[in-house]
Formats: structure tokens, sequence, C-alpha cells
């Protein structure tokens, strides 16, 4: 009777240090047997065709390989799955049973790269992996998330290799139902020699070198070896807790003495290894929201907000061209790229539909919040309109400006005020006028550019005769 074999790729994890929680032996196994039972992923995972080139890596949507390379960005936000087991320089994403370290390499340096993604989420749900090549995927994460906003939400668990890559992001958000830790490191040694004994097989090595067959499977394993391969273990070890205690900012030692422990979310919470508890629907709807909010800077210096072709309309409401002219128009008046976006966005809450019927809410909105243009409408149209009597200006906290008088004026809102002055269609006191050839949008951008120079001290050059 032949030796008890299993699937070569199996076999090769299983002798090799691993990072998952102990109770997912079963699944992890079953796991590994079902993307060997993929034939079409196999095939290429054998045939080692993986490419650090994005126009090789990622496939046309028509594709069968689209299903196992899954981009998704919605709202902004880059939705990385980490599910089921974790395989080093495997490129596929398998649903719920398997990941490799390179599909989340290659999607993260996609969304790193993509002015339309604004943050990055890894939603994990896995009982961890090999530790061949999760370090490294790990320092590439934390790297990146000195660019982008980078988040884990383990819905519902981020057990050993799949916590390592959960801590190497800013925040980690984990399930009511989900569970996360098992920092530790595992291997194996399979020996058949009384199997073999009680078959009457006995094998004989012929080598050179005292350690060319430590650990072999046929003989008992030696306690020299055995110490070696410990003294590994620890080493992998070290270098988890190390990660983790940097990752979420504790003391070596309080990562140590959770040996390899896993937690459910409360439990997480009290001894560090994540920072809330929520459902992962409502967390990534605040994160996507805290996304578009911290990304306005970023997206306003982008000379395509949208992504769209030019002629296209936007979600915030102003098509490409109407954005390209705002930008040309504030360039000719003097002001720079970064400001002229700003400006465009400033044009398209208050001069929008909503904006009109809720004119002071909508120049509140347009200087005082850091919302895009889309937000700003959504919200304007659920809101009450208002009357058409002059509503007071609302409070620019924190802001102060010196009257002619010397003393200080606080609460100001310079829009309104120009506003009032202009009618909404003037032109900068002093300004020459030249620019007022009876075109209401020119009259709108004049007066905008008035009213944004007085709030944000930006001053605009004047025309040479």
């Amino acid at each position: 009777m032949p030796k008890p074999r299993s699937a070569p790729l199996l076999e090769h994890i299983s002798l090799n240090p691993l990072m998952i929680a102990s109770q997912s032996e079963g699944l992890f196994v079953s796991s590994v047997e079902h993307v060997v039972a993929n034939d079409n992923v196999m095939a290429s995972f054998n045939a080692a065709t993986m490419s650090d080139d994005d126009d090789d890596f990622w496939p046309q949507p028509d594709s069968w390989m689209s299903d196992y390379r899954p981009y998704n960005v919605k709202d902004g936000v880059l939705q990385i799955p980490v599910m089921g087991v974790l395989l080093n320089r495997f490129p596929w994403q398998l649903g719920r049973w398997a990941t490799g370290y390179k599909y989340i390499e290659m999607a993260l340096k996609r969304g790193m790269e993509d002015n339309n993604v604004l943050a990055i989420a890894f939603v994990i749900d896995s009982p961890g992996g090999e530790v061949a090549g999760c370090f490294e995927l790990c320092a590439k994460i934390s790297a990146a998330a000195g660019d982008k906003p980078v988040r884990a939400f383990a819905a519902d668990h981020a057990y050993s290799a799949a916590y390592a890559i959960a801590a190497s992001c800013g925040t980690i958000i984990v399930t009511p139902s989900g569970g996360v830790g098992s920092v530790g490191v595992v291997t194996a040694h399979v020996e058949y020699s009384e199997y073999l004994k009680e078959m009457g097989i006995k094998v004989t090595f012929i080598f050179a070198g005292d350690h060319k067959v430590d650990g072999n499977s046929y003989e008992k394993l030696p306690k020299a070896v055995k110490d070696r391969i410990q003294k590994r273990i620890d080493k992998i070890y070290g270098v988890f807790c190390g990660h983790v205690s940097e990752g979420r900012n504790m003391d070596d030692a309080d990562v140590r003495a959770t040996n390899a422990l896993t937690y459910d979310a409360e439990e997480a919470m009290e001894v560090g290894f994540a920072d809330k508890i929520g459902s992962l629907e409502d967390e990534m709807v605040i994160y996507t929201t805290e996304a578009a909010s911290e990304g306005e800077n970023y997206m306003a210096t982008q000379p395509n907000v949208t992504g769209q072709k030019p002629g296209t309309t936007s979600e915030g409401g102003i098509d490409q061209a109407t954005y390209d002219r705002g930008i040309a128009d504030a360039k000719a008046e003097g002001v720079t790229e970064g400001s002229a976006s700003m400006l465009t966005r400033i044009k398209a809450i208050i001069q929008s539909d909503e904006g009109k019927e809720r004119p002071t809410t909508a120049t509140s909105f347009a200087l005082n919040t850091s919302m895009t243009a889309a937000e700003a409408v959504a919200v304007l149209k659920d809101m009450p309109k208002e009357e058409a009597t002059a509503a007071p200006a609302p409070k620019v906290e924190g802001k102060t400006e010196e009257g002619k008088n010397g003393a200080k004026a606080e609460g100001r809102n310079h829009f309104n005020e120009r506003m009032d002055q202009t009618g909404g269609a003037g032109v900068e006191s002093g300004d020459t006028g030249d620019d007022d050839d009876g075109d209401d949008s020119v009259k709108a951008t004049n007066s905008i550019l008035a009213a944004y120079g007085q709030h944000t001290g930006q001053t605009r050059k004047k025309k040479v005769a």
C-alpha cells in the first residue's frame, strides 16, 4: 500500500510555517482542496502566468478571469476581499475559499494609482494562511496607509495571517459576531515510520551533508532537529508580534501575552486588537463619507474629477465642458488651478436648482463645509425651500477680519455680504468691469470670484488695459 498522499499544493503548504487559527484546520484543508479542484485557476497558477504589469494582470470584463480578480470601487472606496486561506504567489481571489497575496498586492497597487479611489477597505473573513509572502505584503499595505486612508473590516473573522494584514491598516472594525487574533505560528512534521514498519517497508537514505535529510517523514524527528525548527518558528513569531505591536501601538509583551488566543468583538476591544464594533454595511457608509470629505482637496486638483468623458454630466450636476470653462475663467482671473477647481465646486452648489431655492444654506455649504457638489446638492434637495426675504448670514466660526475702524468683525459671511452688495451679479469693487458683457454666467463667475477672494484672502489679478 503506498504512502497516503494529498494534493501537492496542500502538502506543500502543510510542511511550511503557517499562520492560521488552531480551530480552523478543517476549514483550511477543505478550502485548499476547493482551490485545487478549480482546473482553470490551478492551470494558470501552475504555469506561473503572473505579471507585475497591470495591463497583463487585469482581465477584460468578459473574461472568465474577471470573476477571480475583482476590482470593486464604490463611491470612491476600493473594497479588496481577503477571504478564505491566504496563499503566497497566488494571483487569484476565489470567493470565500482562498485569496492570493499576489492578488491583494496588485489590487492595492492599482488602487493607489487610481485617482478615482479615495480610500481602501480590506474586507476580511479568513482563518489565515502562509507565512511566506505575508509580511512583505503587510509592509506594502503599511506604506500605502501613509498616502491614502486604509481600513480593515473583520467581517467576520481576521485570524493569524489575516490579522497581520488587518494590523497593517490604520483602523480595524470588527462585526458584532466576528473575531480577531490568533497571533501565532505553526508548522507540522508528519512521520510515517510506524506505518511503514507495519507494512514491512524500510527506507534507507544515501546522502551527503549531515543535515540533508533532517525532518524527513520516514523516521522519528530527532530532538536537535526539532529544536532548530522551533527556533525558526520562534523567530517568525517574534516578527509577527513586533508587526502587531507596531501596527496597534501596543507593547510587544502585551501582544505575546495573548498567546495566540482568538477574541470575539468585545474581547478584541479590551485587549486592543480592534478599534470599533459595527456592521460592515453601516461602517462602510461611514468610511465612504469620511473618505469623500478627506479626499475633496485631492480630487479638486484632478483635471477630470468625474472620470467621465467631456460632455457627460457628473453626479454633482456639472458637465465636463462647464468644469473646463470654469477652470479657464478662473485662471484668467489669476486664480491657481487648485482654487479654480474649488470655485467650480462652489458654482455647482450655489447655481444648482436646489441651491437657488435655498441660497443661504447653499452658500454656507459651499464656503463652510468640505462636502462635494454632489453631496451638498443631495442634502439641499431634502431641505425646505427658503423664503424670498434675505436670511441672516450663517456664522463662519473662527473667521475674523479687521474692520475700517480697526475693530475685529467676527462671524462674517463674506459671500452673503458680497451678494447683498452686488445683487448676485456684480463685480469686485475697483474692477474695470471689462468682464461684464451681459452674460449671466460670467457675472456669476465674477461675483463668486470676488466672494471667494474675500473669504480666503486669494487676490485676483487686474487686467492690463
